[in-house]
């Protein structure tokens, strides 16, 4: 549909908290009797990090995976049993090229990107009986958004003080048309990166040695960057 074409009543939005789980059936149910059916969740919810392991606190680590990683699944079982029903749907996930590959600074946010990979590619196996409904992992690489502004840092009432220049990532707009074309077409794990990025992820996959061994030389700078107070994801624009 043109957007010209809808009416108010084709549109619905509703305030969700993923990290108060109690919500979820709820709000779930309110778009059911808006709408009588769910075609497509896009689970787009999260926060990054900047920190160092050793200077982060723990309930960093434990606000990130609610919310990253229990918030999503909680939210996709309430429209699963839904989908399930109808026997049809799209699961699809936004997660990150950091669900697949490792980097400094954000070992919570690959961890709880990680645990969206492994959950949604097991989820998969069981619903081998449901072959309408899709199960789909976006995994964006750098991406022109608000996401560093809003990052954790090594603890939760500290914000990060410079995001960056953000020129050298991917519009957003092209992020958002290429997710759209994966979901069409029901790719399962889809990469969408430019390279250097892109490059790497074909490393981590099929050349994990060589893989780590940059990861350490690139990592070591975008270190040295975050603690001088630059932009760390400047060291891989590079």
């Amino acid at each position: 549909l043109e957007i010209s074409s809808l009416s108010e009543n084709d549109v619905l939005v509703l305030r969700l908290d993923l990290t108060d789980r109690s919500s979820h059936e709820a709000a779930t149910n309110s778009v059911l009797k808006h709408f009588g059916k769910i075609d497509v969740l896009v689970n787009n919810g999260g926060r990054s990090q900047r920190s160092l392991f050793v200077d982060t606190n723990l309930d960093v680590y434990n606000a990130i995976i609610e919310l990253n990683y229990l918030g999503t699944i909680s939210l996709t079982k309430y429209v699963l049993n839904h989908m399930i029903q109808r026997r049809r749907g799209k699961i699809v996930t936004v997660s990150s090229v950091m669900g697949i590959m490792g980097a400094p600074l954000a070992t919570g946010y690959c961890a709880s990107k990680h645990a969206l990979q492994g959950f949604f590619n097991s989820l998969r196996t069981e619903l081998t009986d449901y072959p309408e409904i899709s199960v789909i992992q976006i995994c964006p690489g750098p991406v022109q958004s608000q996401i560093i502004q809003n990052v954790f840092t090594e603890n939760l009432a500290k914000s990060i003080e410079n995001s960056g220049d953000q020129s050298h990532k991917m519009p957003t707009d092209r992020c958002a048309r290429l997710t759209l074309v994966s979901v069409a077409n029901d790719v399962k794990e889809a990469w969408i990166s430019d390279h250097p990025y892109l490059a790497v992820c074909y490393l981590w996959q099929y050349a994990p040695t060589w893989a780590w061994w940059l990861m350490n030389k690139m990592g070591k700078k975008r270190i040295q960057n975050f603690k001088s107070g630059i932009d760390a994801d400047a060291s891989y624009s590079r």
